[in-house]
Order: structure tokens, then sequence, then C-alpha cells
């Protein structure tokens, strides 16, 4: 894959606001007239993922979204369950608790993921106002 189509998968990212899905940036890239295919989306998103440009995540669902990163340092995010809102955020006690959990049962190389969803102050107070 050349570096013109992963920079074109990056950029779509980095003017997005919150997570999007492979299928939404290959539709968005085809209507801005892109000549892709959604695999070479999918690998330009894990080439991003492994060089630490892009953060993935899994939804409730199961369905795994894309973000370029705001922090290259290691990071876990608040998402919003209902508008998407996402905030970056350290965890030291996370990290802290990862390592010990597997160094209790044996395990070593240690790598973990975590996302927290929740309700953001905006939606909350749109529901208390309705």
């Amino acid at each position: 894959m050349s570096n013109r189509r992963r920079d074109a998968v990056h950029e779509v990212l980095r003017q997005s606001e919150g997570f999007r899905s492979a299928q939404d940036v290959y539709a968005e890239m085809r209507a801005e007239g892109a000549k892709i295919g959604l695999t070479t989306v999918y690998r330009a998103l894990q080439a991003l993922v492994d060089n630490g440009q892009v953060d993935v995540l899994r939804t409730g669902e199961g369905e795994s979204v894309y973000r370029a990163c705001a922090s290259g340092d290691h990071h876990h995010h608040l998402v919003c369950r209902r508008c998407g809102r996402t905030v970056e955020v350290a965890g030291p006690a996370v990290e802290r608790w990862a390592e010990a959990v597997g160094t209790e049962h044996g395990f070593t190389e240690i790598t973990h993921t975590v996302e927290v969803f929740g309700t953001c102050p905006s939606c909350s107070a749109n529901v208390k106002a309705g």
C-alpha cells in the first residue's frame, strides 16, 4: 500500500471529531472521488494503528472504530454513548493495575485496552432539560 493512500485515510480521520468506522471512512473517500477499495482502507487503518497515529476501540456492538490520536502518549478514552464525544485521559492507576494483575498470574509483556463509556455533560444536560 502506498504512503499516499495511508496519508489520505489519516487525513479523513484528522478532519473528523469522533471515532469513525472503516466503512464511514471508505464511503466519505469514495464520495469525494477517491479511487480506493475498502480493503485498502482497512490496511491503512491498521498501519496507522500500528504506528500509534490512530486510536482504535470496539463499540458496545463489537465494531472497530478509529480516530486520529491527539497525543502520542499511551492513553485511554472516555466516550459519550449518545454523541460520541471522546476525551483522551491518562490512566496511571490502570497501568499499575494491569501490570499487577499480569504479574500476579505470571504473565509478562502486559498490554491492555481500556475504554470508558458514559454520557457527557452536554448530553446529560439535554436529557435533564428535555
